[in-house]
Order: structure tokens, then C-alpha cells, then sequence
């Protein structure tokens, strides 16, 4: 068996007309015989490197996006199921330490060449049975990327006085600051004592 670099059958994408093209960082499926053909399965295995994305002010996506999965006709539902994993490489939001978090993000949704009436979230409209495969992923990435970004769940951050990471133990700040506002308050409460 003949497979791509993409993880595609070849033997298989010419036989049924199911194709995959890479142009200019662009996955384009051809499944029109897919629609036609019942009890089929499409395995999808390739990764999409993201790693020009900036979010935040950093390039979080060093490492390509690895996406495994397959589109199915059941039935005549045709179904696509995929799983999108990438690394997301940025400094911790508290301590600024460099981190990398694995992420997975999970995709199943019915295909359809029209739609009637309204839009759906659970359809996804393949015009001329051409699906874009870059850019539904290059979607779902990037709506699941991590607004807050942190190197351990329980991480201490950094001492606003001297800068020291918390998470290596405490330093030997005054961790009793008192308003200014109050100052005058708290002289008076120290001469009484």
C-alpha cells in the first residue's frame, strides 16, 4: 500500500476520488466520491506547522500541530472525527518561567454539501466537496489556545518587591504593606501598643 506523506492511502484516494493537495500550506480534501460511497472510511494523519501564529505577543506554537482522525459515511452521514494535539511553548503568566503544556483538541462534526434553512454549529458546509482542512484546524487551534498560561496549576508567581520566583521557596520581603492612604491609621495603632 502506497501511502503519503500526508498518512493518506494513494491507492485508495485514486480509486474512490478522495484527494488531499498541499498548496502553499493548504490540505484540501476532495470527498465527493466519499458522498457517494457508503460504509468508507478516510484516514486523515499529517501535521500543520502554526508556528508563524503570534497570540499574546509570543509564537506559542513551536512544534507542528499533529491531527490524526477520518472521515466516515455511515449510513450516508458523512462524519468527520479529528484530534488536533499541539505543544504550547510561552512563559508562565506568573512566574515567567518557560513552559510547554501538551493540549488536545477534539473535532467531531457531520459534513454536508448544503444546508437547509439555518447554520448549524454541528454541520460544517463542504462546497463542491471540497473541505479545507488547514484552515478548520487552524480555527479550532486557535479558539482553544490558552488565555491564561501557567507553568504548574499552584504556581506562587514572583515577589512585587524583589523579584523572586515564589515557587523556589519564600523570600524576605515585608509581606505587610499598608496603604499609604492608611499609614497615619497604623502609626497611631503602633503607639498605643
Amino acid at each position: 500500500m502506497a501511502v503519503s506523506k500526508l498518512g493518506i492511502d494513494k491507492r485508495n484516494a485514486f480509486v474512490y476520488n478522495i484527494m488531499a493537495t498541499m498548496g502553499g500550506n493548504c490540505v484540501i480534501l476532495d470527498l465527493k466520491k466519499l458522498f457517494i460511497t457508503e460504509n468508507y472510511a478516510l484516514p486523515i494523519e499529517y501535521s500543520v506547522n502554526l508556528s508563524d501564529v503570534e497570540y499574546m505577543g509570543e509564537y506559542p506554537l513551536k512544534k507542528p500541530v499533529t491531527v490524526t482522525g477520518k472521515v466516515t459515511n455511515r449510513a450516508g452521514l458523512v462524519t468527520l472525527s479529528i484530534s488536533m494535539v499541539y505543544v504550547f511553548s510561552a512563559p508562565c503568566d506568573r512566574c515567567g518561567l518557560p513552559t510547554e503544556i501538551r493540549h488536545e483538541v477534539t473535532l467531531e462534526k457531520s459534513l454536508a454539501p448544503e444546508i437547509a434553512g439555518s447554520d448549524s454549529d454541528e454541520i460544517i458546509l463542504v462546497e463542491d466537496y471540497k473541505l479545507d482542512l488547514d484552515e478548520l484546524i487552524f480555527t479550532e487551534v486557535i479558539i482553544s489556545l490558552p488565555m491564561k498560561h501557567l507553568c504548574q496549576k499552584e504556581c506562587k508567581g514572583i515577589c512585587a518587591s524583589c523579584g523572586k520566583n515564589l515557587n523556589d521557596g519564600k523570600c524576605n520581603c515585608n509581606t505587610k504593606q499598608i496603604d499609604p492612604r492608611l499609614q497615619a491609621l497604623a502609626d497611631l495603632l503602633k503607639d498605643e501598643n
